[in-house]
């Protein structure tokens, strides 16, 4: 395993982050397709066996459930001062007026709701999972810098939205002295690559660590272009995200092409072209087999040629948002 400073900051990660919404419990309702925490931790175990010391998580992921399991295995398989957590507070998580959002109520009362489930005294990262435009910025920025000051989380980073929030965000830190967001969270692979026109141009001129989330485009990147998969058909959240242009199927062939010439599996080339992105820190690859594992770390060493990007990307075409 490779690692990497995250954005400008001292904090070392490994080059893969594992991704944890697949881990919990399906009878929370959010997510049928999630396996359960005795099915879950030999994904832990072996992740951190195999040198990842990142892991994302939410509050929000199977009503919580999530960061009980992912906070139990950490617990017992790795060491805490190693480890690098990142969870996410926005979703809904209470009914009534106060349960969700980015207010500095539901923030101070979230943050320790997560803690208590991953039993940890802190995160390592504490991410927004989305723009709240209910909420001025100030008040959720001063609020997260309230958090990081009590110790209760040690970087605060962002996810998807659009580059002028993300832009208004880090200067309003920067005025009022508060703790700044170093990581963007962002929906990015070789069939969506939007954020390349002003997202990442930012994160670059700001020394922000990127995250993507879907390098794999929900597994599409992995699979022929008609295939499914029983998380595909009831994945909701994914459905939105990716439409039927001509240009989406082409590439999914030369992913597939590449692959087959270079004796790799889809995931590997897929992902190792995230990889060579100089603005990416690490993506964010979810696994519920061993291959998916096996196929995240072993694209850390896989080196595409500029022939293959170049046959990789010529096809793209714009798309709409997706994500936000």
């Amino acid at each position: 395993m490779e690692y990497t400073k995250l954005g400008t900051t001292g904090l070392d990660v490994s080059r893969i982050c594992l991704g944890c919404m697949s881990y919990g419990d399906s009878a929370s309702g959010n997510h049928a397709w999630t396996i359960g925490e005795e099915e879950s931790r030999p994904f832990i175990k072996a992740a951190l066996e195999a040198g990842i010391n990142f892991f994302d998580t939410a509050n929000v992921y199977s009503a919580g459930s999530s960061e009980e399991i992912v906070g139990r295995a950490l617990e017992d398989y790795g060491n805490r001062d190693e480890i690098v957590i990142a969870t996410k507070v926005h979703g809904r998580m209470a009914d009534g007026p106060n349960g969700a959002g980015l207010s500095r109520k539901a923030i101070m009362s979230q943050i320790d709701a997560s803690l208590r489930r991953l039993g940890t005294d802190y995160v390592d990262l504490y991410q927004i999972h989305r723009w709240d435009p209910t909420v001025p910025i100030e008040e959720t920025l001063e609020a997260l810098h309230d958090v990081v000051k009590a110790g209760k989380a040690r970087y605060i980073g962002a996810s998807s939205m659009y580059a002028w929030q993300f832009s208004k965000a880090l200067y309003i830190s920067e005025a009022n002295g508060w703790t700044r967001f170093v990581t963007m969270q962002d929906h990015y692979n070789l069939i969506n690559r939007e954020e390349e026109r002003e997202m990442y141009p930012l994160c670059q001129d700001q020394g922000i660590g990127v995250i993507p989330w879907s390098p794999l485009a929900r597994g599409k990147l992995t699979r022929d272009w008609d295939a499914r998969t029983s998380r595909s058909e009831t994945d909701f959240f994914g459905q939105t995200l990716y439409d039927t242009v001509s240009s989406d199927r082409v590439i999914v062939d030369r992913v597939a092409e590449i692959a087959a010439e270079r004796g790799l599996s889809r995931a590997q080339v897929a992902l190792a072209w995230v990889l060579a992105q100089p603005v990416i820190t690490a993506p964010i690859v979810g696994a519920t087999k061993m291959a998916h594992l096996t196929d995240a770390v072993a694209a850390v060493d896989v080196s595409l040629s500029d022939e293959e990007i170049k046959r990789l990307e010529d096809p793209y075409v714009p798309h709409s948002l997706a994500g936000f």
